[in-house]
């Protein structure tokens, strides 16, 4: 039987917006190399959009284990137990060239499969703490492809498998980085984004309006909030902002939404991996509130690092209060060399061809001869 002509590279994911992200946006990059692509999840998991649910895909069992129950955890053991046996006919029939992880216990199976079987392999973690399903697949995996310069909790003796690749970000995102930072002055409108991740956020719909309340009169009047809140808090936020004459454009979800950010003076948002790649892409300055229940505190570690390279302020929910908010507001929007200062800082902490480096990385990982030969370094042994 003759080999395909093309190498065959398997994507294991779950579905959410952190672990999507990365795995459509090279799975783009490799289609654009002329390699095949099949799309591994969980049965948990919706259906794909976009270039995601073009793909073959196939479902498999998985489990997760973080914050569970002892019933719950023998449960999910099973259910890994399953997925893995699945994983390992799957792989065996498809015989791909390199499997790439993208976190979550979703790839748990698959990457394990893979590793067993002596396939290439690598993961991609998009936190600046590693993962708990990466930190079980890392020290058996060929890469591991970081979104920070640092990432907390890897393994030690892992230096040689790590490539800092950062967090591939959409192309509409892309496009709007070369916009230049808004100009600001003493009287001309500010524009305040607030963006809350793919759920909205209810503290910023409780802490926001009340603190754009208590400003100045002249900066109140000058301020132009754009922000997003999830359905059930849309009416209370937009009551808050028109009984204080504040202009208000509010959404669920915006469509448009790399264009907003990049008119922003200042974003308020969460910190999850997505999030900070887009406003690190574009370079907006922002205020970072880590969602304290995040699983490893890692919305906390996301913000850290972008705040010690100077692109953001980290402010805990603890001390995220209406108070300290307006005078947080006041403080910056009186200073926008400061700002503009924090948004070439953001700026310089993006990767703008993260997708490019990650797709690197895997044609790195596939064996000589595509599909035959010998394997190189990133091929486990069985």
């Amino acid at each position: 039987m003759m080999a395909a002509a093309y190498p065959l590279v398997v994507l294991a994911t779950g579905g959410t917006g952190g672990h999507v992200f990365p795995a459509e946006a090279l799975a783009r990059e490799l289609i654009g190399r002329g390699l095949r692509l099949a799309l591994v999840t969980d049965r948990r998991g919706g259906v794909f959009g976009g270039l995601l649910g073009d793909l073959e895909t196939h479902r498999i069992r998985a489990g997760g284990v973080a914050g569970k129950r002892l019933t719950a955890l023998l449960q999910s053991g099973s259910e890994l137990a399953i997925g893995l046996f699945q994983a390992r006919g799957l792989l065996k029939r498809l015989r791909p060239d390199v499997v790439v992880g993208f976190g979550g216990y979703a790839s748990v199976p698959t990457m394990l499969a893979a590793c067993f079987g002596g396939f290439a392999t690598a993961i991609h973690e998009q936190n600046a703490i590693l993962g708990r399903a990466n930190r079980l697949l890392a020290p058996r995996v060929g890469r591991v492809a970081t979104c920070f310069d640092v990432v907390e909790e890897m393994p030690a003796g892992m230096e040689a498998k790590i490539v800092y690749t950062g967090m591939p970000v959409r192309p509409e995102v892309s496009e709007w980085r070369d916009h230049p930072y808004p100009e600001i002055d003493d009287e001309a409108p500010v524009n305040l984004m607030v963006v809350g991740g793919s759920q909205g956020a209810r503290v910023l719909s409780d802490v926001v309006p009340a603190g754009v309340v208590g400003l100045s009169d002249g900066l109140r009047k000058r301020l132009r909030i754009t922000q997003q809140c999830r359905p059930e808090d849309l009416e209370r936020v937009r009551e808050v902002y028109a009984g204080a004459g504040i202009d208000a454009t509010l959404e669920s979800f915006f469509t448009d939404l790399p264009e907003r950010l990049a008119r922003a003076h200042l974003v308020i948002a969460r910190a999850g991996a997505s999030t900070v790649a887009e406003l690190t892409a574009i370079g907006r300055p922002a205020l970072l509130v880590p969602y304290p229940h995040a699983v490893d505190d890692h919305q906390f570690r996301n913000a850290h690092a972008v705040d010690e390279a100077g692109g953001a302020w980290l402010m805990n929910e603890s001390v995220f209060t209406p108070d300290a908010l307006a005078t947080r507001l006041e403080s910056l929007f009186g200073l926008p060399a400061v700002l503009q200062r924090t948004a070439a800082n953001a700026r310089a902490v993006g990767r703008p061809a993260a997708a490019t480096a990650l797709a690197d990385m895997v044609a790195e990982l596939i064996p000589n001869g595509a599909n035959g030969g010998e394997p190189d370094d990133g091929r486990q042994a069985a």
